[in-house]
């Protein structure tokens, strides 16, 4: 893993994109703990940042791409001072009007072997936004998610 956060990374590494997301004392529940619908919040704020550095090109996936599951194990807590959440992503799988994005969690704190606090997946569907239906993924945006899958 790099330690430089928000970054896109090239295939050869465990992951496509690591993204720092500070947790907010809002995040935490009465347990002092993240709150489950807020882990999914921060999912998607690093989602987001990898989902836009991607460039101009790949906008058509960007805005298309709607999320139809969401799966979350936790393997530890994570609490407000473990903030920021490291988020590491990558591209799980990929069909042809859909693709897994696979994610692991941890303090940005914790030590690199250390195994991660979450590990998550969000199924994303992609869709004609005019037409209100599922599209086919395009060849470029298939170039793409293979770029960023594990090898």
């Amino acid at each position: 893993m790099t330690d430089a956060a928000n970054s896109p990374q090239p295939s050869s590494a465990n992951y496509a994109f690591a993204a720092d997301v500070p947790v907010r004392w809002s995040d935490m529940d009465a347990f002092g703990h993240i709150n489950h619908a807020r882990m999914v919040t921060l999912m998607e704020e690093a989602r987001i940042q990898w989902l836009l550095s991607a460039g101009d090109e790949y906008s058509p996936l960007i805005k298309s791409a709607m999320i139809v599951h969401v799966d979350i194990r936790y393997q530890a807590q994570l609490r407000h001072e473990d903030s920021p959440l490291r988020v590491v992503m990558w591209i799980k799988k990929f069909r042809s009007v859909d693709f897994t994005i696979g994610y692991e969690i941890s303090s940005a704190l914790a030590e690199p072997d250390q195994k991660p606090a979450c590990v998550a997946s969000t199924q994303m569907a992609v869709v004609d936004i005019e037409e209100h239906r599922l599209r086919r993924l395009t060849e470029l945006e298939k170039s793409y998610l293979k770029a960023w899958s594990r090898s």
